[in-house]
Order: C-alpha cells, then structure tokens, then sequence
C-alpha cells in the first residue's frame, strides 16, 4: 500500500514524530500512532460505564446547586492538587 500526503502541515508533524520517538521509518511512527490510539480507544471502552457515571453525578450534583461558583473554582482546583492558593 502506498500513501501519499498531500498536506504539507500533516508531513511536517509526520517528520516531527520521526524524529522525536527515533523511529527509523514513516511506517514504525505510523504503527505506534496507531497502537497508541488503539489503547486509548480499549481504556475508553474499558471505561465508558465509569466515565458516563461520573458524568451523570456531576450533573446530578449541578442539578442540585453543589456546583462551585467560577470566581471560586482556580482556588478549588488548587487546593484539590495540594497546591498554595
């Protein structure tokens, strides 16, 4: 099969990749982009009843007036990672 890039923006990420992961060949810097999208698309199904889940209780939560105000949410978020305000 040969593939031919008509995008110039598409070959220049294409030869960022090669360059970065040290792959020897446009097919290897094809062949991990495309394993790496496999495994994310096996975890989002893995997970999608967790995923919506947690969804639908934030927006449960939001229903109910727990959500946390936007002037607030910086300060939230800090503290939630351990972080000084």
């Amino acid at each position: 099969m040969n593939i031919e890039i008509r995008d110039a923006a598409l070959e220049a990420r294409i030869q960022k990749q090669l360059q970065t992961t040290d792959s020897g060949t446009v097919e290897e810097v094809l062949h991990r982009l495309l394993e790496t999208q496999e495994e994310q698309d096996r975890w989002l199904q893995e997970n999608r009843d967790a995923i919506e889940a947690k969804i639908r209780r934030g927006i449960d939560q939001l229903d109910r007036g727990e959500g946390i105000p936007e002037d607030q949410l910086e300060a939230y978020l800090a503290k939630l990672k351990g972080q000084p305000e």
